[in-house]
């Protein structure tokens, strides 16, 4: 959690999240501050991607309140928003182009023009993940390495200010896990908020300095090396497996 003197991306106010009436996430608390870096981790269940989608804005809180704090400019109100792979239709014929050029569309419009300066970011976001050369090809043809190049190369025409990703890293190879990770850190140093979703436990403790560890509810947030002690860990484990998925939404005393 960031501290009072910090300023704060995000805000959590008793946020609770879910679908119908049931909870996914609840009673969350606390903020993330501008500029950080943080890993949201926890077992299968524990509403990790619900929490991205409700500070995304897709998932409406069924509880409390989320704060989005703006610098005041279009630049700070920027949004980028990574889903899972699971989540995307890679059957529709579009080239890598044309996916990539996708990103300008916060500030052209679906409709605007792309200018010469535009065509230029488009090639040089292509260039900075290794994807040069398959500017035409369909994405049904990428495999799953190459796809996920491809949606870093949108995330950076987007220029945003706080970048969510959704297990981003996951079945995809190690050289372009440590690619686009560079992007990450790229990120962090141009002091971007960027919060992941994130099953490797070894590659938090590696690059993310703060992490939130949740299980339905926050069982710890802070630094990444005293949040993933085993203890809580394993606390966070019984946790999901106690939950019932299908209680109602609860109120604090």
């Amino acid at each position: 959690m960031t501290s009072t003197m910090t300023q704060a991306a995000i805000r959590f106010d008793d946020v609770t999240l879910g679908y119908g009436r049931h909870p996914a996430v609840h009673h969350l608390d606390g903020s993330i501050a501008r500029g950080s870096l943080t890993a949201i981790v926890g077992p299968n269940g524990a509403g990790k991607s619900t929490l991205l989608k409700g500070i995304v804005g897709a998932l409406r809180p069924l509880d409390g309140r989320i704060e989005m704090q703006r610098r005041g400019t279009a630049e700070g109100a920027r949004v980028a928003y990574l889903p899972q792979a699971a989540e995307l239709d890679r059957s529709f014929p579009i080239p890598v182009y044309d996916l990539v050029a996708m990103g300008l569309w916060n500030r052209r419009g679906l409709f605007g023009g792309i200018s010469r300066a535009d065509r230029g970011r488009i090639e040089e976001a292509i260039a900075a993940v290794g994807m040069t050369g398959f500017e035409r090809r369909s994405i049904g043809t990428l495999s799953g390495g190459q796809m996920q190049r491809v949606l870093f190369a949108r995330l950076l025409l987007q220029d945003a200010s706080l970048i969510l990703l959704d297990e981003p890293f996951t079945a995809i190879d190690a050289k372009t896990t440590r690619d686009l990770l560079d992007l990450v850190r790229r990120w962090h140093d141009e002091a971007r908020t960027v919060i992941a979703v994130l099953h490797d436990i070894d590659l938090v403790r590696e690059v993310f300095p703060e992490t939130l560890l949740i299980a339905r509810e926050p069982v710890a947030w802070g630094e990444t090396n005293s949040v993933l002690h085993p203890e809580n860990l394993l606390r966070a484990r019984r946790m999901v497996e106690a939950n019932d998925p299908f209680a109602q939404i609860c109120a604090r005393a």
